[in-house]
């Protein structure tokens, strides 16, 4: 029995020795998350994110315990908003008065110099993307507005087209326009300003377009990796290795749709077993997610390791210098187990930690990668 209780006492050790080596690598690390849309989901609806939200996946309280540094706060419309460009700045300035009231929480960083600056003094730093290139209306104008109230990435489409660039959404359909004259002057402008091009949601025909002429390295902000799960918001092998040509970062995306090749087979599934539709209309797969009861939604919930096999997947075509995360929180309903929001993080560092992954290698998947592609467009 003594026997027994020693060898008891020395797994929990060893559990508890590997679980503050994570919490030390983690604090450790700068963490940048690229995509997150708690700006269109909950900041610019009235929520107050500087406390505990019980909806949803990100606040104040919950960045500080993921150990989140920098957060990239998405701003995004679908293509059906009237004035976007109109609608960007006012969820700028949303943001902008959540940092106002929270100078001491919270700072706005247009440069990687700010972001040393924010982690420093220990708050959460902020930073923008905008989601969909028909928020800058065909006018470079508004391009260089958004660069001057701190916007540093763009992602070309979201999963509509713009009259300038076609969407993986609409390739997919046959229509693969690529990019128009003024794409690649919008591509352009953008190496000119030090804005960094974001090709999540574009077609491959855009993808390959803006790569012949860009000057400067890429975001892939949030998406995951086609060989694994062939969604079309997923890159192809050949796609990885043109990002790490480019100098690029992908960040792995955390929607079990884009994760797991049987999501959308099992939610339909469950959907036929426990809702009773009379509905003739086709129901999306985040409708039929929706429906579902709680408890049977936390069975579709993908393990914490499929994260992990596509960031292993990406490391092994790409080079470990071009992966990150853009979880794209907020901006889905079905996460990871143990990846539940943005308070979870050092979960996918304890697992990296056991799959075999460095310290450097670690830091450079949290954060290390993305501030060298920002420095680039400095």
């Amino acid at each position: 029995m003594k026997f027994f209780l020693f060898f008891f006492y020395l797994l929990l050790a060893a559990s508890l020795s590997a679980r503050q080596q994570a919490d030390d690598l983690h604090k450790n690390a700068i963490v940048i998350d690229l995509h997150n849309d708690v700006l269109s989901e909950s900041i610019i609806t009235g929520k107050d994110i500087t406390k505990r939200l019980t909806k949803g996946h990100t606040d104040f309280p919950r960045l500080k315990k993921g150990g989140v540094d920098v957060q990239f706060f998405s701003v995004w419309c679908d293509g059906k908003k009237l004035k976007p460009f109109q609608y960007a700045n006012r969820q700028i300035d949303a943001l902008n008065e959540l940092i106002e009231r929270n100078t001491d929480q919270i700072i706005l960083a247009k440069s990687v110099g700010d972001i040393y600056k924010g982690v420093q003094q220990g708050k959460i730093v902020a930073m923008l993307g905008v989601e969909g290139g028909h928020m800058i209306e065909n006018q470079l104008s508004n391009l260089d507005s958004l660069y001057r109230r701190g916007v540093r990435y763009l992602t070309l489409t979201w999963n509509n087209s713009t009259a300038w660039a076609s969407s993986a959404a609409d390739e997919r359909k046959g229509k693969r326009r690529g990019l128009t004259d003024f794409g690649r002057q919008v591509v352009r402008r953008m190496n000119e300003l030090g804005m960094v091009i974001d090709l999540s949601h574009v077609g491959e025909q855009t993808f390959y377009d803006v790569l012949k002429i860009t000057d400067k390295p890429v975001f892939v902000s949030h998406s995951d990796v086609y060989s694994i799960n062939p969604h079309y918001r997923n890159l192809t092998d050949q796609q990885i290795k043109a990002i790490a040509k480019n100098g690029g970062v992908i960040g792995v995306n955390f929607y079990a749709y884009f994760l797991d090749p049987t999501f959308r087979r099992n939610v339909s599934l469950l959907y036929a077993k426990h809702i009773s539709s009379t509905d003739s209309l086709p129901v999306s797969i985040d409708k039929k997610y929706r429906l579902l009861p709680v408890q049977v939604r936390q069975q579709l919930a993908p393990p914490l390791s499929l994260v992990v096999d596509h960031i292993n997947y990406l490391v092994q075509v790409a080079g470990i210098d071009h992966v990150g995360i853009g979880a794209d929180f907020d901006g889905m309903d079905a996460t990871p187990a143990g990846l539940a929001d943005v308070g979870e993080y050092p979960h996918l560092t304890e697992a990296l930690i056991a799959c075999g992954y460095t310290d450097e290698m670690i830091k450079k998947i949290w954060g290390g990668n993305v501030l060298r592609v920002l420095r680039a467009q400095e």
